[in-house]
């Protein structure tokens, strides 16, 4: 057996195989940028080396070669379909824990895999698909696939890249738009063509093959609920596929691999028409770990990690195929730093507070006090739940996913509580266009008055702790002639409505133990605990976090983050000039005007890109462009990046002044300045 790994990853996938890795004895080197100095993988590891990046590859191999690693776990992500990376663990002796360079290879580009297991008699998609096709070579061919149709790009995955073309008028702008993302995200900007599946499910198998020529499948997984082509849940097994279209999809699975003699852990996905699940289409092979590696794990009772890493020292598959059983149903919801009200915009921010529930499996790396950047993909965590029903599964994932709490930062995890609840997803007739259909009924609907009243307490609270030693805001209810409410105000509601609405306010009168909030006219009794409070007698679970500018409050099922208003200097011309701000933290990919360009409403004019997710912002009027940004500016979310001016004459006074303050913000130090306990109503 290997005695040491180094892992050349981050995140919960670092955390994954750490455990398994320590439970086989092995000693474990974890890697880090400066930025995951004290992250909890570096923490949990036996010993750490600083690199300058997950994607330097040499530089990983000079690591492990220093610590003495004997192999090299890739995890997902970041070099673990790299052929290139795997040859170099190979010449420098290091065994990659995955399949051989030509694998990767072949697999890592859809045209060549298509090619590969066509040959073994395994169905693909019908379209277009040869190397070097230009734009030309695909508009013409186009009509030949028939519409609508799939844009993909050659090399990749997860959704990046790919468009849906309705007629052949959106074809050129589609590919175009597919190949700059494409060059982005994976350095080669091949594309292809593929016939658009009316109502298609997302269908993947989980196989094994070792040295030996022995290659065994684990089951399927449902993989159909999707975002922008982005997995959200998933499950094992598939709730629709017959005993016969189980056996069916895993040969199918078993050809593919054989396809180009694989070895490792890997899976083979397949899409295929809801109305005719008899007929898989091959789709692709990641030749890697799956994030949703989890449900196989929990309803076949094999570690996979465990697996790969004795196929990669040489070991025979311990398992056959006739002593596959899976025993009960599994289900994973990905918890994503992203918000599902602003179109899955990725979010940042320091984790403020943490909850995360019991009795389930966790995947994560959260920490109280990290930072949450744009610089990595936007999960943070996976709930797994596993049961003797599906019925018992989803009940147990929804009472978990209530309990997890990410405080500071926006989280999809209220949503994916609405989507299981669909009736489509409790029957299990779910496909991959079922979130944007119905998407408007996963909307998170607005802070109640009762959310407001809590946020309100937690507010009275943090000012009364801050300020203990100070009899006059102590809150003990008492005064002369009467209490005095408490009243705090609040921006809008946490982005969920219009920011420019007018403040919320609420009057909070006893005390944070025994207190009563007024808010619109309603009236609601509430009372603080450690780690709970009672509202209107119903007592339930909060985490909770204050600081002079916000509120964070974690309620089952509901995470908010609530600002507090704060008077703003009066602005100047700039009310007359929209501004574009970044929708997300991420880099500035292309500027489609130059400055001084009269621009009309709604025509495009930056493009930025966080995770590997690119937002195009358009004009909000017309009128002339000032730029703020150039292509490969870092921006922060809110960060202005150009203003779209109506009036020419105003141009020249909205130009900057580095001497002048910049009147659209808030004055810093008046925000910095104590808060007084709000009773200046």
């Amino acid at each position: 057996m290997l005695s040491s790994v180094l892992i050349a990853g981050r995140g919960e996938i670092a955390m994954r195989i750490l455990r398994t890795a320590a439970d086989l004895g092995l000693t474990t080197i974890a890697v880090h940028t400066d930025e995951d100095a004290d992250a909890a993988h570096v923490t949990a590891a036996d010993a750490a080396i600083r690199i300058d990046s997950y994607l330097e590859g040499e530089q990983i191999v000079a690591a492990a070669i220093s610590t003495g690693a004997e192999a090299i776990h890739p995890g997902y992500g970041f070099l673990s379909e790299r052929a290139d990376f795997a040859r170099s663990c190979a010449r420098a002796g290091l065994v990659f824990i995955g399949p051989d360079a030509a694998a990767i290879e072949t697999m890592g580009d859809k045209i060549s895999a298509r090619a590969a297991v066509a040959a073994r008699g395994v169905a693909t998609v019908p379209g277009l698909a040869a190397p070097g096709l230009d734009d030309a070579a695909l508009i013409a061919g186009a009509a030949d696939v028939g519409f609508p149709l799939l844009v993909k790009p050659a090399a990749g995955g997860g959704g990046k890249g790919m468009h849906r073309v309705a007629e052949p008028s959106e074809l050129p702008a589609a590919l175009a738009t597919a190949r700059r993302e494409a060059a982005g995200a994976f350095g080669d900007d091949t594309l292809f063509l593929e016939r658009w599946i009316t109502s298609p499910r997302h269908i993947e198998v989980q196989i094994l093959a070792d040295a030996h020529g022995h290659v065994i499948h684990l089951g399927e997984r449902e993989c159909s609920l999707q975002r922008r082509h982005q997995k959200v849940i998933e499950e094992a097994p598939s709730p629709s596929l017959t005993p016969a279209q189980r056996e069916r999809f895993g040969q199918a699975a078993v050809a593919a691999a054989r396809a180009v003699a694989y070895r490792g852990a890997g899976t083979v996905e397949f899409i295929v028409d809801a109305t005719a699940p008899e007929q898989p289409f091959f789709l692709e092979m990641n030749t890697r770990l799956q994030v949703e590696h989890a449900v196989t794990e929990a309803v076949t009772g094999y570690d996979l990690v465990a697996e790969q890493i004795r196929i990669a020292d040489g070991q025979p598959l311990s398992i056959r195929q006739d002593e596959v059983r899976a025993s009960g149903h599994a289900i994973e919801a990905r918890v994503y730093a992203e918000d599902p009200d602003a179109g899955f915009l990725p979010t940042g921010g320091t984790v403020r507070d943490l909850a995360l529930p019991e009795g389930v499996r966790v995947d994560h790396a959260l920490a109280v006090g990290m930072r949450v950047s744009s610089t990595y993909d936007p999960m943070l965590a996976k709930v797994i739940a596993h049961a003797p029903s599906r019925e018992q599964a989803l009940k147990s994932l929804d009472r978990a996913l209530a309990a997890t709490h990410v405080l500071g930062v926006v989280t999809n995890t209220a949503f994916l509580r609405t989507l299981l609840a669909l009736d489509e997803v409790v029957a299990g007739t779910v496909d991959t266009g079922l979130i944007e259909r119905r998407l408007d009924e996963l909307a998170r609907p607005a802070v109640t008055a009762a959310t407001l009243a809590v946020a309100a307490l937690v507010r009275w609270d943090h000012v009364a702790r801050s300020r203990c030693d100070d009899l006059w805001h102590a809150p003990t209810g008492w005064r002369l002639g009467g209490q005095a409410p408490f009243v705090v105000r609040f921006d809008g509601a946490d982005g969920a409505d219009d920011p420019c609405a007018a403040p919320r306010t609420v009057e909070l009168t006893g005390t944070p133990a025994a207190a009563r909030a007024r808010i619109d006219g309603e009236e609601i009794s509430l009372a603080l605990h450690p780690g709970a409070v009672t509202v209107d007698g119903h007592r339930m679970p909060l985490v909770r976090h204050g600081t002079d500018r916000a509120v964070w409050i974690g309620l089952p099922g509901e995470d908010r983050e609530l600002i507090l208003h704060s008077p703003r200097r009066s602005a100047g011309v700039r009310d007359a000039a929209p501004t574009l701000e970044s929708p997300m933290p991420g880099t500035v990919t292309a500027v489609l005007v130059a400055e001084g360009d009269e621009v009309a409403a709604g025509d495009p004019v930056l493009v930025v890109e966080a995770m590997k997710m690119e937002h195009t912002l358009h004009a909000p009027s017309p009128g002339t462009v000032r730029l703020r940004v150039a292509i490969g500016d870092r921006v922060g979310r809110g960060q202005e990046l150009a203003q779209v001016i109506t009036d020419r004459t105003a141009l020249d006074d909205a130009a900057p002044d580095e001497h002048a303050p910049d009147e659209t913000v808030p004055d810093e130090h008046a925000l910095d300045e104590p808060r007084r306990p709000a009773h200046e109503h």
